[in-house]
């Protein structure tokens, strides 16, 4: 137990629970591996104070949502931190949902001390990359949300590779105009190639691909 609790990193937790004792046996199972835990009532509280950093833990379904669409919540409300779900007897159905919904790991409450080190020493390497993935959708879709309609339509054409007089056909304007909006974009975005653009729009849908999945 010394060795897990050693070598996971003390990522600080962030739990998202209605039901108070819920709240307060997962919080002392955190403090006995020496993790802080915040307990949040609903995600309107955590919305409130946006943490940048650790894990944000989730009972499946959330306010009557899946795993999926919490995520989509959380990115919108700019916090990226990855999300690891739970619940009391979680089915396997239920739980590969969750994982495909975006959740990087699935608890089962009660939560054991043990149980959750392994889970923490586990993850901890891939919740930093999660981490750094999800806010680089958030950053992105605050950039691609300054353009104008036009702007992003002209993205469109540029990221599915057409030419500006293929975009300027589809779009009925001049080659010219589609000039001056797709310099407008790539100053907004600021970004200088149309691989840049690309990348930018790939890291929006991030998110959303996760929850296709």
């Amino acid at each position: 137990m010394e060795n897990q609790n050693s070598a996971a990193p003390k990522l600080p937790l962030h739990l998202v629970e209605a039901d108070a004792r819920i709240r307060c046996e997962i919080a002392n199972a955190s403090a006995k591996i020496g993790h802080h835990c915040e307990p949040y009532a609903e995600l309107a509280e955590i919305a409130a104070h946006a943490p940048r950093e650790g894990i944000i833990i989730v009972r499946d379904p959330i306010d009557g949502e899946s795993v999926s669409l919490v995520l989509e919540r959380l990115l919108a409300l700019g916090i990226w931190l990855p999300v690891v779900a739970f619940d009391i007897q979680p089915s396997p159905a239920k739980v590969v949902q969750a994982i495909k919904g975006g959740a990087i790991d699935y608890l089962s409450f009660p939560v054991q001390p043990e149980r959750l080190a392994i889970s923490i020493a586990r993850i901890s390497k891939e919740a930093l990359a999660v981490s750094a993935a999800r806010q680089r959708t958030v950053e992105a879709r605050n950039r691609l949300s300054t353009l104008s309609n036009r702007e992003m339509e002209v993205l469109e054409g540029l990221a599915g590779g057409s030419s500006n007089k293929a975009i300027a056909r589809d779009l009925s304007i001049s080659p010219r105009t589609v000039e001056i909006h797709r310099a407008n974009m790539m100053t907004k975005l600021g970004v200088r190639h149309p691989a840049e653009v690309v990348r930018v729009k790939v890291d929006a849908m991030m998110g959303l691909a996760a929850q296709a999945a």
